[in-house]
């Protein structure tokens, strides 16, 4: 699994109990889903469908750099399915998964389109000629 981003948890991102607040989290994989689906399928009209089950497993607290990768688990005719880690740097410690996060990719009229990919794709690549 690629780990793409890094986030500081910052005073805003605290529950009552001083630790990361769980809907911080899971806004900040959505957001991360929806990059890493728009670079993979080239089309900034792209929108979650599922999140399956969330595992948590550890948190974090103020001034913990937390870790987010993702990886694709499967190419859909219009969908992208990818899997999710959350690692909290500092303790090395996974703080949650996501086994399944179903991402779609849709037209100009916001109805499922189909994307053609059938696998991974890194920018560097289609940058490459020959």
């Amino acid at each position: 699994m690629r780990f793409h981003t890094r986030k500081w948890v910052k005073p805003e991102d605290l529950n009552p109990n001083g630790t990361l607040f769980g809907g911080r989290l899971l806004a900040w994989i959505d957001e991360e889903a929806a990059l890493y689906t728009l670079i993979q399928l080239e089309n900034k009209r792209i929108v979650t469908k599922f999140v399956s089950e969330i595992n948590f497993m550890s948190s974090a607290k103020q001034g913990d750099i937390v870790e987010l990768g993702m990886e694709v688990v499967k190419f859909g005719k219009s969908s992208i399915t990818l899997r999710c880690e959350a690692r909290n740097k500092m303790t090395r410690e996974t703080i949650l998964t996501i086994d399944k996060i179903i991402m779609v990719n849709l037209d100009e009229k916001g109805k499922p389109k189909p994307h053609g990919k059938t696998q991974v794709e890194f920018v560097k690549d289609r940058l490459e000629t020959d």
